[in-house]
């Protein structure tokens, strides 16, 4: 495949350049390559820094227009990052979830098919399915994978993007590769309740939420469930092995992880409250214990978890020569940092350790999110 980053013909069309991984793939794309971006969002306020570079051309909309899918699939390469990925729409928003994740990718998939475009789609390491807690390595083309019943609403997304893999594996003349992402971590990750979104965050911006606000983190039955954490800088040194693969990379699934960083989600908690202590420069007790809640009270009926996630990382070594390689610490550090310089200015409830810690004054509000520049 081998794209060469110098060649300023190319033009990549980035689906969700706006989000959390999109707008550091956007940064390095135009940072590291003379490439040209075509991006399609329906939020740009990562990155309005951007948005007048003579290299970019946006456009405000998403996978439901056709006339969007058809005009995305004009470029020789689609990376496709929209979904709603957040748990708490899993249980609340089942049939919008679905569609996002199977009835727009596909019908992105169809176009890329008739265009001769090579699709990159990220997937999910839900796909996996329910996995225990004695789970081993999952390998893309050998694990089998084991849902839970369709009462539990929580699987809406696992099985949506599934099938989205089946069918783009299906479709005939179509060049595709998935990426199945495991945990992805960074700056300008997820939002903050009540400020710039609503409803529950994944795991890292919720911590962090809590953590900013002086309010106990809450360990979803217990925290005993185990994942792996992955800087989002290395995310984008995948793409860009991929990007610059000298074997073909299509009809081939990869796992990105770091098998190195894995830990239970208490001990995330454990990690994150030394950390955000040492970056604010107050006492580790100061700050709330964290709270055990069962699952089905924090997030609703439908809840359902895996217990592991532990990927194996061997396929992306081999084809592509890549390898994750920051360390949770390091990765959790850079995360706090940037949400604590974000959202540490913003009014907490009443009575927080914020206001303590910065001496402010409560008025129990939030302050409007200004977008990120």
């Amino acid at each position: 495949m081998n794209f060469l980053f110098n060649d300023s013909s190319i033009t990549v069309a980035i689906v969700g350049c706006g989000g959390f991984v999109g707008c550091h793939l956007l940064d390095a794309i135009l940072t590291r390559t003379k490439w040209r971006v075509f991006g399609v969002d329906l939020d740009l306020y990562r990155i309005q820094h951007r948005l007048n570079d003579e290299r970019c051309e946006f456009m405000v909309a998403d996978l439901a227009d056709k006339k969007v899918v058809e005009r995305i699939a004009k470029y020789p390469v689609v990376v496709n990052l929209a979904a709603i990925c957040t748990p708490s729409r899993y249980m609340a928003e089942a049939p919008e979830v679905i569609r996002s994740n199977y009835d727009h990718p596909a019908a992105l998939a169809e176009a890329c098919a008739k265009s001769g475009s090579w699709l990159i789609h990220f997937s999910t390491s839900e796909i996996y399915g329910r996995t225990s807690a004695d789970s081993e390595l999952l390998l893309e083309d050998e694990t089998e994978l084991t849902f839970g019943p369709v009462t539990a609403s929580r699987w809406s997304y696992a099985t949506a993007k599934l099938l989205t893999e089946r069918y783009i594996a299906g479709l005939k003349n179509l060049k595709w590769t998935v990426v199945r992402p495991f945990n992805f971590v960074g700056p300008y990750m997820d939002f903050m309740p009540g400020v710039d979104g609503s409803g529950i965050p994944r795991v890292l911006a919720n911590f962090s939420t809590a953590l900013v606000r002086g309010e106990p983190l809450k360990l979803v039955n217990g925290g005993v469930a185990k994942r792996s954490f992955t800087s989002v800088f290395d995310a984008v040194d995948f793409m860009f092995a991929l990007f610059g693969a000298e074997k073909s990379p299509f009809s081939q699934a990869f796992n990105v992880g770091n098998p190195d960083n894995e830990i239970t989600i208490a001990e995330l908690a454990q990690k994150m409250r030394k950390i955000f202590a040492e970056i604010k420069g107050v006492s580790l007790e100061a700050l709330p214990v964290p709270e055990c809640v069962p699952g089905v009270e924090y997030y609703g009926e439908g809840y359902d978890d895996s217990m592991r996630r532990l990927p194996s990382v061997e396929k992306a070594e081999r084809l592509l020569g890549f390898k994750a390689q920051t360390p949770i610490d390091v990765i959790l550090r850079e995360s706090l940092t940037w949400f604590v310089s974000h959202y540490g200015s913003y009014q907490s409830p009443c009575g927080s350790l914020q206001d303590d810690v910065n001496h402010s004054t409560s008025n129990c509000g939030i302050a409007a999110l200004n977008p990120v520049t």
